[in-house]
């Protein structure tokens, strides 16, 4: 059976793959498509459900769409996970980018600080 290389979902495993890459993650199966295990990617350890959003080809621009994050959030609840997380680039082969709530937002905050702190208390940030 041959890969088709221009379907959407050969595309959307390449960008979930590297998303689970990123961050030691796992992708669910069929994308997540089944009755009780949702999204694309979970981090378990983090307890992170992420959905993968997944362009065809390389774009200038993408929209986020209100009903990713509320589905997106659904999912996480009814799989006891803490955070849902949306996953998206601007094509294949691009870096991805992640949008977060403000709960998460400000935790990566609050441990971006306390690492700078301790760089410059132990004198690491000094190049």
């Amino acid at each position: 059976m041959s890969v088709n290389k221009e379907s959407t979902r050969y595309f959307s495993d390449i960008h979930e793959k590297s998303v689970c890459k990123l961050l030691n993650a796992q992708q669910q199966s069929s994308s997540g498509s089944g009755k009780f295990r949702k999204g694309d990617v979970v981090q378990h350890d983090a307890s992170l459900l992420i959905e993968c959003k997944t362009v065809l080809s390389d774009k200038d621009s993408i929209s986020i769409k209100k009903d990713w994050i509320e589905k997106n959030n659904q999912e996480k609840f009814s799989q006891r996970l803490s955070s849902g997380v949306i996953a998206f680039n601007f094509g294949p082969n691009q870096p991805n980018y992640f949008v977060i709530d403000s709960k998460l937002m400000r935790f990566l905050v609050e441990k971006l600080s306390e690492e700078n702190k301790w760089k410059l208390l132990t004198g690491l940030n000094q190049s």
